[in-house]
């Protein structure tokens, strides 16, 4: 993303910032998505942080032994799709918080990454390459700018789908009713229970694909520092776009943007604070809950057996 500032001055700074939003922006956009299915059918998976390493670690692994990063990211989500279903069968038994659920997956994901992704710390495995979207410029900035990863694209198009989906398919009704009232539910004849296992599953496969982007894309390899959170703030993105599938592109953008503004700057030769402005997606994320969540508003489009607000 500092490609696009660098030769431009102060003009590149909002080009790499839209650049380093659509990049940063993407294992936010498939995490909070899945979330937002999940959150969806009445539960909240604070184990992201977990799903998204485990990912990463897996995904880097399938494709340095398969030579594919795509098998990778199928291996991403097909491990975060067992981490989700592990989440789902336990927050199904009685007296069990879905909260506390969350932490432990998220303690036993990031654990188990560390421990098996030892060996994958110095090998270099495929990496997903880019769409070369800015073709019709001669400014080699806003080529580089417009290197557009596949997996953007996915979850831009999964975030329309779902918009639709939510309002005017049966599965979106039948999804909504599980979380907004587990009596109503039962009264019509769902499953409340296999819904909301699939609902975490699918929640899971995202998440583990949002990790595959961080090891094979950007920013392109495996190490224990890789996700810096961003499992935990994908959680806090989806209470901001008040569970809205299209809300949490835009959103994503925004923090994706507040993490591409400090190496934007430093790219255009401003170097005083720069490690502050690397810490702006975290102060956001502390705005947004304050602005948001203050004991006196009410979560407006909170499904009514989230944990949030029982």
């Amino acid at each position: 993303m500092t490609d696009a500032a660098s030769g431009l001055g102060w003009w590149g700074v909002p080009l790499a910032v839209l650049a380093g939003a659509i990049r940063v922006s993407t294992p936010f956009l498939l995490v909070s998505l899945g979330e937002c299915i999940t959150e969806k059918s009445g539960r909240i998976n604070l184990g992201l942080e977990g799903v998204l390493i485990m990912g990463a670690m897996s995904g880097y692994g399938a494709s340095l032994a398969s030579g594919s990063p795509w098998l990778g990211v199928l291996a991403a989500g097909a491990v975060g799709a067992l981490l989700g279903l592990l989440h789902g069968i336990l927050c199904s038994l009685r007296r069990v918080n879905d909260i506390a659920i969350g932490i432990a997956i998220m303690l036993f994901g990031t654990g188990l990454a560390f421990f098996l992704g030892k060996p994958l710390v110095q090998p270099q495995a495929p990496m997903l390459t880019s769409l070369p979207l800015g073709f019709w410029s001669d400014m080699p900035q806003v080529q580089s700018a417009l290197q557009i990863n596949p997996l953007f694209l996915i979850g831009v198009a999964l975030a329309v789908v779902l918009h639709f989906a939510f309002r005017y398919t049966r599965w979106g009704l039948q999804l909504r009713i599980v979380g907004d009232s587990e009596m109503a539910a039962k009264a019509l004849g769902y499953q409340v229970i296999p819904v909301r296992i699939f609902a975490t599953i699918v929640g899971g496969f995202l998440a583990g694909v949002g990790g595959a982007f961080l090891s094979l894309y950007y920013p392109g390899s495996w190490n224990e520092g890789l996700s810096s959170g961003q499992g935990i703030i994908a959680v806090a993105l989806v209470i901001f776009a008040r569970w809205e599938p299209m809300r949490c592109l835009w959103a994503s953008l925004l923090f994706g943007g507040a993490g591409a503004l400090g190496p934007a700057l430093q790219a255009a030769g401003f170097s005083g604070g720069y490690y502050l402005f690397n810490a702006a997606p975290y102060v956001l994320t502390l705005v947004i809950l304050i602005a948001t969540c203050a004991p006196n508003q009410k979560l407006s489009g909170a499904p009514g057996e989230l944990s949030l607000v029982r």
